[in-house]
């Protein structure tokens, strides 16, 4: 068996179309869409996230402002600086990028990006709303997880989807979004015992914890899909998965590659929401 490759790369585009257009209209009223992201780490990994959310703001129309704090800033600077960003009416989203520094916890800090603005959903009143079922933005890797899988025609009603990671980041909103599908999702973690003896009945696999080659061939079902949401950066500069890619193509049914996969989706959607909070307080036509 050799398995499907779910690419993210058409679904990427046809979301970026979608904002480019929309920020076009925006722009002619007035009312530029904006996004800022505030970086307080040195980590290669986001870097280079970063970096790609940059330009596809760029290639969007969208403006980018990168907040660079530097990877010595504390919560209280993480802090104020959210919270002028949440009072900038030129600012239409706000996202604050991960690992922090020593000391400073999302959790304690998103709370400082205004509910409106928090297009990654990573305010915990957006989180709450998400696992309420209420209009919230969800947080965009884990929204680009159910999407690739839409786009690739995959029902997920009634499929077993296992789900390795629990963070707030990805894990935990996805097994939401997952349920409002009508998936049975069970979530796995480090705690876990035998964790390929439960990921092996799911039909669907989705890898979010960020350790490269965790998930092998004896991980996965024959058949099932795999989605990797992992983005580990090599000695080479370049990215590999939380998958073993060579081994589990050998055995599942249908698997996003790294990178090509969720990622682009996930920087897609990051401005889809840009455009949907700048979209609210724009003067000009709905």
């Amino acid at each position: 068996m050799s398995a499907r490759v779910l690419s993210g790369k058409e679904l990427a585009a046809s979301i970026r179309s979608e904002a480019t257009g929309r920020a076009a209209e925006l722009a002619a009223a007035g009312a530029p869409a904006k996004l800022a992201v505030v970086v307080a780490t040195a980590d290669e990994s986001s870097a280079w996230y970063v970096r790609s959310i940059a330009r596809a703001a760029e290639k969007s129309g969208i403006m980018c402002e990168i907040v660079d704090l530097g990877a010595e800033a504390g919560p209280a600077l993480i802090r104020d600086r959210l919270a002028s960003l949440s009072t900038d009416d030129t600012v239409n989203g706000i996202i604050l990028q991960t690992p922090l520094p020593q000391g400073a916890r999302l959790e304690d800090l998103a709370g400082a990006i205004a509910f409106e603005k928090d297009v990654d959903g990573a305010n915990p009143l957006s989180l709450g709303r998400l696992a309420a079922g209420l209009p919230a933005f969800a947080p965009a890797t884990a929204e680009a997880v159910v999407a690739i899988l839409d786009h690739h025609g995959i029902d997920l009603a009634g499929r077993h989807v296992a789900v390795v990671g629990r963070s707030t980041v990805v894990g935990k909103p996805a097994a939401h979004l997952l349920l409002d599908r009508n998936a049975t999702v069970t979530v796995c973690h480090s705690r876990t015992r035998d964790l390929a003896a439960v990921t092996s009945t799911a039909d669907v696999v989705v890898a979010a914890v960020g350790r490269a080659g965790l998930i092998t061939a004896e991980h996965v079902r024959p058949g099932a899909v795999v989605v990797d949401v992992g983005t580990n950066p090599t000695e080479d500069g370049g990215l590999v998965g939380d998958v073993d890619a060579v081994a589990v193509a050998e055995r599942a049914g249908a698997l996003t590659p790294v990178p090509g996969g969720v990622g682009p989706v996930t920087t897609a959607l990051l401005l889809r929401h840009t455009v949907h909070a700048a979209d609210r307080t724009c003067p000009g036509p709905r």
